[in-house]
């Protein structure tokens, strides 16, 4: 469903914060832009989005958001070029996506021009929040969640549409060490786990937690079934070359198609890079780090866009990952930023002018 938007009612902040940012060190989304936009669903449509000052919400305790979870976001990326002219990557892929994961979770479907017509006019009145420091970005969270009233166990009536942005520094830093999951689940099949639902992060906290007592990073998820499948990586999806092929899970109920995933698959098949995407055995990793074959393995996601992976754990045993000379994480990541920051060409089309 595509919706033009010609105007969009603009309230402009009365004092910006911008000159209290220190754009030097920036942390993960924790400062938060002037603005943001505003779309309500209510009486059976989506109305017209606004953009207004970045302030709380006002909701009542018995809205459906509290109670039963009616709530899916995406997450994405603004960058400025040299010359100043601000780009996004693959954003109608970003706008796809969250109606499918809310059609999942029963929320009524947003018009595609109200998230890329309210995100482009935002982004206009933001743009100097977008910093230019290498590595970093302007962070952008759209998301629906429920705002109907009722303690009635069924969809809401009433839902919103917000964006928020906020200019961050690097997601992580260096390599991480993970534990690839034995006894918790990540979703099942027939769940929610292709769509990007806030409760699906909920579930993973207590098991990361745990696997971080233990002195991990994070976790590698398997299947429901049997733990016996790789599937993703922390709340990325995940990458593992074995020898010179680059393996990654298929797409299913469990797996979400991650915009970066699709990227650097079709990236690496461009470049002459075997990939294969199919089902991967805990076995067939393990197997391979004791002989030697396993090469890498990495996290792709958009905040990090690639996040090596130095060590795993599995059952009470860790295994290191050689360092190698010219790895595909750090060749792909560079292939990715760099057409998402204006610095290469772009042949499949991904980037997106804004301004």
């Amino acid at each position: 469903m595509s919706t033009i938007i010609k105007d969009i009612e603009v309230i402009k902040t009365k004092s910006t914060k911008i000159h209290d940012v220190d754009f030097d060190d920036l942390k993960f989304g924790s400062v938060f832009s002037d603005h943001m936009l505003v779309c309500d669903y209510k009486d059976g449509k989506w109305h017209a989005p606004k953009i207004m000052p970045y302030q709380p919400l006002t909701l009542d305790p018995s809205a459906k958001i509290f109670h039963y979870g009616q709530s899916v976001f995406e997450g994405m990326k603004a960058y400025k070029d040299d010359n100043g002219a601000v780009w996004l990557f693959r954003p109608e892929d970003n706008a796809r996506r969250l109606n499918i994961s809310a059609e999942r979770l029963a929320i009524p479907e947003l018009p595609e021009g109200y998230f890329m017509d309210g995100l482009k006019a935002l982004l206009e009145l933001d743009k100097d929040w977008i910093p230019q420091k290498d590595g970093s970005s302007l962070y952008i969270r759209p998301f629906i969640f429920a705002s109907g009233n009722g303690f009635h166990a069924s969809p809401a009536d009433e839902y919103k549409f917000i964006i928020c942005t906020a200019p961050s520094g690097s997601y992580f830093s260096g390599e991480v060490k993970v534990l690839i999951e034995e006894t918790y689940s990540r979703s099942a099949d027939g769940g929610v786990g292709f769509a990007k639902a806030g409760g699906n992060y909920a579930g993973q906290f207590y098991p990361t937690q745990l696997a971080k007592k233990k002195g991990y990073q994070q976790v590698i998820w398997t299947d429901d079934h049997e733990h016996k499948y790789i599937e993703e990586a922390g709340a990325m999806n995940v990458f593992v070359r074995i020898n010179d092929t680059l393996i990654t899970g298929p797409t299913s109920d469990r797996i979400l198609d991650g915009i970066t995933r699709k990227s650097i698959i079709q990236l690496a098949e461009s470049e002459n890079i075997p990939v294969e995407v199919r089902k991967l055995t805990v076995t067939e990793v393990v197997k391979a780090a004791k002989n030697g074959t396993l090469k890498e393995m990495f996290g792709a996601g958009t905040a990090a866009v690639v996040s090596p992976i130095a060590a795993f754990g599995y059952k009470g045993s860790d295994y290191d990952l050689p360092k190698i000379e010219n790895p595909y994480a750090d060749y792909l990541k560079k292939r990715i930023t760099d057409i998402q920051t204006n610095k290469a060409e772009d042949p499949f089309g991904w980037r997106f002018k804004v301004i």
